[in-house]
């Protein structure tokens, strides 16, 4: 399938989705990353504080069920001239990856924040030879080597 219906979820009604895509994305993950365990009640009721920033954008089949998922928070930088976004998690089933499903995820959201007037949009992909094909993927999106992302855990 070369075309497929993306939507921006309505958050107010539609967050388990986004829930269970994201939660696939971080046991894919679980290997590099050590995060605590996944807290849904915790997410949703900081989501419900932070809806006005954070977007998710679901890409799905013919049939209407969902293949891949995208979310999208505003952030605010000097250096980036203002508001932009950064990419959070991007998640494609796995029998869905290498169909154009990420791309047209990529597409809606470029145009999302162009008509926001942003100016760039942020993602970090992991490291290590794993995660080759991903970083191939946004660089072939257009996305450029900016340096590494650290992290603090608290």
């Amino acid at each position: 399938m070369s075309s497929w219906k993306i939507e921006q979820l309505n958050l107010e009604k539609d967050l388990e989705p986004a829930l269970t895509f994201a939660e696939m994305l971080l046991l894919e993950l679980e290997d590099t990353r050590s995060t605590a365990p996944f807290n849904r009640k915790k997410v949703s009721t900081d989501l419900e504080k932070n809806r006005d920033k954070f977007s998710v954008f679901v890409a799905r089949d013919e049939q209407g069920s969902g293949v891949g998922l995208l979310t999208l928070v505003e952030s605010f930088a000097i250096y980036a001239n203002g508001s932009y976004g950064v990419i959070n998690e991007l998640y494609i089933a796995p029998r869905y990856r290498s169909k154009g499903v990420g791309k047209a995820l990529l597409d809606s959201v470029k145009e999302f924040g162009s008509k926001k007037g942003w100016k760039r949009i942020d993602v970090t992909a992991p490291e290590g030879k794993k995660w080759k094909r991903t970083v191939e993927f946004y660089l072939r999106e257009g996305f450029e080597h900016t340096g590494p992302k650290l992290k603090f855990l608290l």
